[in-house]
C-alpha cells in the first residue's frame, strides 16, 4: 500500500510546476539597496531559530518589534537586531546560544521575515547569528528608551523579496477584516485556563487592561 506521505524532494517536485526562472534568480547573497530600504521601513521581524539543546529540541519563531528601522543594517552582509524586555523565557536567545556551540564557526542558523504595514510583499533573510555585547553594536541600536543588553548579529547568507500572495489571501492589512479584541478572551484568561488544564494549578487572570498597562511600563 502506498504511503500518503511525501518523503522525498523528487516526489514533492512531481506535484508542482518547475520553479519560475525569475523566482530562482531573485535570491541575493547580500542586502542590496531595496532590501535595505525595506528593513528601514519595517517595524516587525519574525526570527526563526532551532534549539540544539537535548532538553528542549525543536524550531521556534518569535516576533520582534520596534520603530521602523529598529533592526539596523550594519553593512550589506550584517544586521543587528536589538533585544528588548520580554517574558525572560529567552527561547530565541537560548536557541542561538546553543546553536553557536554546534553551528558554523560558532554561529547559529537563523531565518528572518520582515513585514511593513500596508505592504503585501515581505522580505526573507537567512544567515548565521551570534549574540553580541560589542559596545559599538549596542550603541548603534540605542533608542529613546534604552541601550539593549545585547544584539543578535546576523551575517547574511541570502535575501529575497517574497511575493504578496500570502498577505493578499489573508487580507492582513484590510481594516474591514480586523476583528474586535473582545472576540477572544484576554491573554491572562487564556493562560489561566491553559495552566489549570495542563499544570493543574490555579492562577489569577489579569484583565486585558491590566496586562496592557504592565506591558507599557517596559516597552
Amino acid at each position: 500500500m502506498n504511503s500518503p506521505h511525501i518523503s522525498s524532494v523528487e516526489a514533492l517536485r512531481r506535484l508542482y510546476e518547475p520553479t519560475r526562472e525569475r523566482s530562482a534568480k531573485k535570491e541575493l547573497p547580500e542586502l542590496d539597496r531595496h532590501c535595505q530600504q525595506f528593513i528601514a521601513l519595517s517595524p516587525l521581524v519574525v526570527v526563526s531559530t532551532h534549539s540544539a539543546l537535548a532538553s528542549s529540541p525543536g524550531a521556534d519563531a518569535s516576533p520582534r518589534g520596534g520603530a521602523p528601522g529598529f533592526v539596523k543594517v550594519w553593512d550589506a552582509q550584517t544586521l543587528l537586531i536589538p533585544d528588548a524586555p520580554g517574558n525572560n523565557r529567552l527561547d530565541t536567545l537560548e536557541n542561538i546560544a546553543s546553536g553557536q556551540a554546534l553551528g558554523v564557526a560558532g554561529q547559529a542558523e537563523v531565518g528572518l521575515l520582515f513585514l511593513v504595514p500596508g505592504v503585501d510583499e515581505t522580505l526573507r533573510v537567512h544567515g548565521l547569528a551570534v549574540l553580541s555585547t560589542a559596545p559599538a553594536e549596542l550603541k548603534a541600536c540605542e533608542d529613546e528608551r534604552r541601550v539593549p543588553k545585547l544584539v543578535i548579529r546576523v551575517t547574511v547568507q541570502g535575501a529575497y523579496l517574497h511575493c504578496a500572495k500570502a498577505l493578499m489571501r489573508s487580507a492582513l492589512w484590510d481594516t474591514s477584516r480586523h476583528i474586535e479584541r473582545s472576540r477572544l478572551p484576554s491573554m491572562g484568561e487564556m493562560m489561566r485556563d491553559q495552566i489549570a488544564q495542563y499544570r493543574g494549578e490555579a492562577v489569577v487572570a489579569e484583565t486585558q487592561a491590566e496586562m496592557l498597562a504592565r506591558y507599557r511600563q517596559t516597552l
